[in-house]
């Protein structure tokens, strides 16, 4: 949240829902270029994929 004011009091709850969407939506270099939603689904998946055993 360095990159907006620390005011949050003034601010709705509307506006701090938006202020964490933009956050949110962003991708960061340390999720290997995914957002924080897109990194946790990924890994989710796999983790899900490799749990189904196939019964040959």
């Amino acid at each position: 949240m360095k990159h907006y004011p620390p005011e949050f009091k003034r601010w709705g709850v509307d506006e701090l829902e938006a202020i964490a969407a933009a956050l949110n939506s962003r991708p960061r270099k340390t999720l290997g270029w995914k957002t924080p939603a897109e990194a946790p689904n990924e890994h989710l998946l796999l983790i899900q994929q490799a749990g189904v055993a196939s019964t040959g």
